[in-house]
């Protein structure tokens, strides 16, 4: 991310004329590490993971994923969102391994038939969320903290070698957290790269490698104990820095 700036727009249509959302916001991700992404709500980090998937237009600035636009790199695949929260139906019935399989619809043809590799990759997907006895559940029926694992499965199912979560772990159970943490682990390891926002603080110099510290623009970005400083977090959760 080459900074970027964006403005959402007003109701009317037209730019907002209050602060951008982003602000020439520029950072790296990358390959084999988990970055964190922390800031308070409103900071802009939702605004990061829309503009890293295409979903919005930067005013300026430029983004590029493995050398690809990012409307390239979700056509072909390579790379994959969770976001902060999935619209369901409790009553929609649709099953865990439905919901896995829409990660390969980008690899299929206009008559969306799974042929066995695409079987095989969503059964080994779920086996590693540790969702494979609960695969023919409707997918309502799951737990919050299972329902977000059936979603970090459908990236996984993808291919994905770049992964975007956005609040994965907030209001997830205890389980649900370590499987999620472990499959951000193995894909970094294999040389993909990972995007996390998270609240939990306390928890991030075990979770990533490299921490982005936003509110509007990039505060400070680094490994977490140069990033996770009282003075840095001040500026932007505000409060008395401790002395």
């Amino acid at each position: 991310m080459r900074d970027v700036t964006y403005r959402y727009p007003a109701g009317s249509g037209r730019r907002a004329e209050g602060p951008p959302a982003l602000d020439r916001a520029a950072f790296d991700v990358r390959t084999g590490e988990v970055t964190g992404l922390i800031g308070v709500n409103g900071a802009g980090k939702s605004t990061v993971f829309k503009a890293l998937m295409g979903i919005l237009r930067p005013d300026s600035g430029s983004l590029e994923i493995l050398g690809r636009t990012p409307d390239e790199a979700r056509r072909t695949g390579l790379v994959g969102y969770v976001p902060q929260a999935e619209a369901v139906d409790d009553d929609f019935p649709v099953s865990v391994r439905d919901v896995v399989a829409t990660g390969r619809y980008g690899r299929l043809g206009i008559t969306r038939r799974l042929r066995q590799e695409d079987r095989d990759a969503v059964d080994a997907a779920l086996e590693q969320v540790e969702l494979g006895d609960l695969a023919d559940r409707q997918v309502g029926r799951l737990s919050g903290g299972q329902r977000r694992r059936a979603f970090v499965a459908r990236g996984l199912a993808q291919g994905a070698q770049v992964l975007l979560l956005d609040e994965p772990f907030a209001g997830v159970d205890a389980r649900s957290e370590r499987v999620i943490t472990g499959v951000l682990r193995d894909l970094t390891a294999r040389g993909g790269a990972v995007l996390v926002s998270t609240h939990d603080l306390a928890a991030l110099p075990a979770l990533a490698d490299h921490v982005v510290l936003v509110h509007h623009r990039v505060l400070a970005a680094g490994p977490p104990g140069e990033v996770l400083t009282p003075e840095n977090l001040a500026l932007s959760f505000g409060g008395e820095v401790a002395r």
